[in-house]
């Protein structure tokens, strides 16, 4: 799939009316959550008595206002002991309430960064088990997108969210017990006033809820065109394609900022509306406790003590619609994250325990079959033996199926019908990785990482000596590269400082060190000069001595010395021989030869 067709792909595979649902999102992150439900449950514990202790206060405060009240009615000195002893209570009361919220906000962020942390693992472990046909099929920065950016907004949201969900709920409901309690008419006046912006909120989330959800999936189709881009920028600006790459990255960028701007814009409202109908909500308690007061239902302590519980009772009805807008952004990114989680992984290969000992390198390709999709077949009935220590070379025009069988070969894709022997013993019956331990490999893309050139050459290969570094390297022709590093094999390499052809040699240089039974070149020599590649070559022929090898080669003259050559076309073996043979035959081989030769006489 190319890159515009993967872009395409992530811009219409979640469309805006797939939304993400509140409650199923949620209902997945607890579930994921619940390994550290003990700390959750001590968290919540610790809300519970800090939001406890706060509404502790007010009744307090109504004793202070009523003890003053009656000094200044009887005249006399006020009972300041009494009034300094519920000082003393309040400071106490009140500081360890923050004591308690603290603890809690403290558990919240650990709890926060542990989870982030998991699924960050848990993700990467996930694309170890995802289908290559997966990977080939979707934008890298989607991917890239979801274990950044989605994981930082579930982690961001979570622990902001939870925390003063779980305060704001408590307070709520012992403001609301404790009210009803000390006076039923007041308590019903103020909170049947607060409720009112309760049900404009709860409106206003399931409006905006698909746009929080349009946002990430908007945000995954800019990370993944940008990472495409700068990948291929050089093609860009080759190929004058900058301006088409801007036009459909405005798009994109557009739809992200609409998606963002009606998110924020919908859950903006909520705060002021809180804060509005939490001032009516006080206003009418003001006067309902005026009036009872006036009437003698009440004392004057009473109603102070009411305007600070309408407060504590409204003032979380902000802080919950703020949880709420958090948590839109979380549900919203948590679907991405277990929509990833959720996608289908290679076979469970646990059970098998047959492994390979002393590959002789004996491969038989046994009526083969395969095809990316049911329709569209590939390989046909695809018959080959490579005997140990044969070098094999595939050739063929594009499209013809040469690196599909490398593909089968290594088990990247899995064949739809027959069998790949190794040894007489099917690779299907062992693990994958048991039998890439078997292959040393090659490919036309380098891979490179950085990090020193030691590091680079002997990629998870354990006990690599300098004496072995120096051997591989020496025999594709990195020895003077070595020797003009500043610290040798430690130096720290970048990307910017290597050019496309020393890539190259080191990962033939990485090849060496493995050392495996059995090597695939997928066009080793391709981004080689003249010169170098006839010394790479001469290594790989060292190289491959006693061990299988397969070559897949545009460059024929790069093959000649192959033991056995397989001419493919569309999925088929149409001519097998020696390079002299093939020449003798004069068919397909013989004129795709010549027409090279001819070229480069040209």
């Amino acid at each position: 799939m190319s890159s515009s067709e993967k872009m395409v792909a992530a811009d219409t595979t979640d469309s805006p009316d797939q939304t993400v649902k509140m409650l199923p999102a949620l209902g997945h992150l607890l579930s994921y959550a619940k390994r550290y439900g003990v700390r959750i449950t001590i968290a919540i514990v610790c809300a519970l008595i800090g939001a406890g202790l706060n509404l502790a206060g007010p009744s307090r405060l109504g004793d202070i206002s009523n003890l003053l009240l009656a000094g200044v009615k009887k005249s006399s000195r006020m009972d300041l002991a009494a009034i300094g002893r519920i000082g003393l209570a309040l400071v106490v009361i009140y500081a360890l309430g923050f004591l308690f919220n603290y603890a809690q906000g403290w558990l919240m962020a650990d709890i926060t960064q542990r989870l982030t942390r998991d699924m960050r693992a848990d993700l990467t472990a996930k694309i170890d088990r995802l289908p290559l046909s997966y990977l080939d099929s979707t934008p890298q920065g989607d991917t890239l997108s979801r274990m950044t950016n989605d994981v930082d907004s579930v982690g961001q949201s979570l622990g902001q969210s939870v925390s003063q969900l779980v305060s704001g709920v408590a307070q709520i409901l012992g403001a609301a017990v404790i009210m009803f309690a000390t006076n039923w008419q007041m308590a019903l006046s103020g909170i049947v006033s607060a409720l009112v912006g309760m049900v404009f909120s709860l409106l206003i989330i399931r409006r905006s809820q698909p746009y929080f959800a349009d946002q990430q999936r908007a945000l995954g189709a800019v990370n993944a065109q940008v990472e495409e881009v700068m990948g291929g920028l050089d093609v860009v600006t080759v190929m004058n394609g900058a301006a088409g790459e801007n036009k459909r990255f405005r798009t994109r960028n557009t739809r992200l900022y609409d998606a963002a701007w009606k998110s924020a814009f919908l859950s903006g409202i909520m705060t002021p509306l809180m804060i509005f109908i939490g001032n009516i909500a006080y206003v009418v308690v003001c006067i309902v406790g005026g009036a009872l007061a006036l009437a003698g239902t009440i004392s004057f302590g009473t109603v102070i003590a009411f305007m600070v519980y309408i407060r504590l009772f409204t003032q979380p009805l902000q802080t919950i619609a703020q949880a709420a807008t958090s948590m839109q952004t979380m549900t919203a990114a948590s679907g991405r994250v277990f929509d990833f989680l959720a996608l289908p992984e290679m076979e469970d290969e646990s059970a098998k325990t047959a492994v390979f000992g002393n590959v002789r390198g004996d491969v038989v390709f046994d009526h083969v079959r395969f095809g990316y999709s049911p329709e569209r077949e590939i390989i046909h009935d695809f018959c080959a033996h490579i005997r140990p220590g044969q070098k094999a070379a595939i050739v063929g025009p594009t499209g013809a199926g040469k690196t599909t069988l490398v593909n089968l070969l290594m088990r990247f894709y899995e064949v739809n019908d027959g069998a790949i022997r190794l040894d007489g013993r099917r690779t299907a019956d062992t693990t994958r990785a048991n039998l890439h331990d078997q292959f040393g490999m090659v490919l036309q893309d380098t891979w490179f990482f950085q990090g020193t050139l030691r590091e680079n050459i002997a990629f998870d290969t354990p006990g690599v000596t300098d004496a072995m570094l120096d051997r591989a390297c020496e025999a594709c022709g990195l020895g003077g590269y070595v020797r003009s590093l500043p610290h040798g094999y430690d130096t720290r390499l970048e990307p910017s400082s290597i050019s496309a052809g020393q890539r190259q040699l080191i990962t033939i240089a990485r090849a060496m060190i493995k050392d495996a039974p059995l090597l695939i070149l997928d066009e080793a020599t391709s981004n080689v000069d003249t010169r170098t590649e006839l010394q790479v070559q001469k290594a790989m022929d060292a190289l491959s001595r006693g061990r299988t090898s397969f070559v897949i080669a545009h460059r024929l003259s790069t093959i000649r010395n192959a033991d056995i050559i397989l001419y493919m076309e569309h999925g088929d073996v149409l001519e097998t021989g020696t390079h002299e043979q093939l020449l003798r035959k004069g068919g397909r081989y013989a004129r795709l030869y010549n027409s090279q030769f001819d070229r480069q006489e040209g």
